[in-house]
């Protein structure tokens, strides 16, 4: 680990150019700080700027997938120790003013179904606290999060920044939102904290892939625990649950049946055809919808051998 790095101020700023594409403890530090201290990053976005405001659907096509998913850092916090638990208070988080969603071919919970590829651009009004038309009559409110952060593992080696981890990683919570409190397991001296993908706003499964992916300014609060000690990432929201959709009923389709990732895929299914049939979208929109705006929940799983996943679609997003 180095130790030249000079010691920070009671704020730093990480910028958008200093980013990685693994999660790896011999990755060294751009920065330290104290327990407690507030780090500000600038983001990228996930494609990590691949994919820009005037894009069409052929940059989808020429992605290079050894770049996505970049992370920002990483962030030596001094005492930090294996066994101890990093604190990641979100202080303000703040997208673009505008992102995209995609249907990446090969990616998602319907790959198989969906083999062609579609972008969508948005435009992002007001903010952290704004909207995004998907469509005439169609209004998402904006819930910034960032899908990546973690700390480093520690195992030797290199670690894929898809997927998450008992440390963190790409875990595309949508409720990781301003306010929230998130607290990870330290596996390596300093924790080596690092963050990124932005999302303007998301559905509980980001079923197509993709939310919608936005450079994100995020400005968290890093706390050392010695008396947390916590397995796998638990969180705090900083109030009640998606409360921006939750005024109004819920449209929802259930899939039943013995395998629950079976049970998933039927859930967004039946969706997609009753937002096809209903709201005159094509498919590959209706999906695209269903990643940015319905929420998974596994309704039930002791009545064996069948279990119900519901997908919860929330009306107040049609204005029409």
């Amino acid at each position: 680990m180095t130790t030249d790095i000079p010691k920070a101020g009671r704020t730093i700023h990480i910028r958008r150019d200093q980013w990685h594409l693994a999660w790896d403890h011999s990755i060294p530090p751009i920065a330290r700080i104290s327990s407690g201290e507030v780090v500000e990053f600038d983001m990228l976005e996930a494609s990590c700027g691949q994919i820009q405001a005037n894009s069409t659907v052929e940059a989808i096509g020429s992605l290079d997938f050894s770049r996505v998913d970049q992370v920002h850092g990483p962030i030596y916090v001094e005492g930090a120790e294996p066994g101890d638990t990093l604190e990641v208070e979100f202080l303000d988080l703040q997208p673009a003013e505008w992102g995209w969603t995609g249907v990446i071919p090969g990616f998602g919970l319907l790959a198989d179904e969906f083999p062609e590829p579609a972008l969508k651009i948005w435009h992002l009004e007001g903010g952290a606290d704004g909207w995004a038309e998907f469509a005439p009559g169609i209004r998402i409110p904006l819930a910034p999060f960032c899908g990546e952060i973690g700390l480093a593992p520690g195992q030797p080696g290199a670690l894929s920044t898809i997927p998450p981890y008992r440390h963190g990683g790409n875990m595309d919570t949508r409720h990781l939102t301003k306010g929230t409190r998130l607290y990870l397991p330290v596996e390596v001296p300093g924790a080596l904290f690092s963050m990124g993908d932005g999302h303007a706003a998301q559905g509980d499964g980001e079923v197509c892939g993709t939310a919608i992916e936005t450079p994100m300014h995020a400005v968290v609060r890093l706390t050392v625990h010695k008396d947390r000690p916590v397995p796998e990432p638990q969180y705090l929201t900083g109030g009640p649950l998606i409360q921006r959709t939750n005024t109004a009923p819920y449209y929802v389709t259930d899939g039943i049946g013995p395998d629950l990732m079976e049970a998933t895929r039927n859930a967004i299914r039946h969706m997609i055809d009753y937002l096809q049939r209903n709201y005159g979208l094509s498919r590959s929109d209706a999906y695209m919808l269903c990643s940015v705006a319905v929420d998974l929940k596994i309704c039930e799983v002791v009545d064996a051998p069948h279990w119900v996943v519901g997908a919860f679609l929330p009306t107040s997003i049609f204005t029409k």
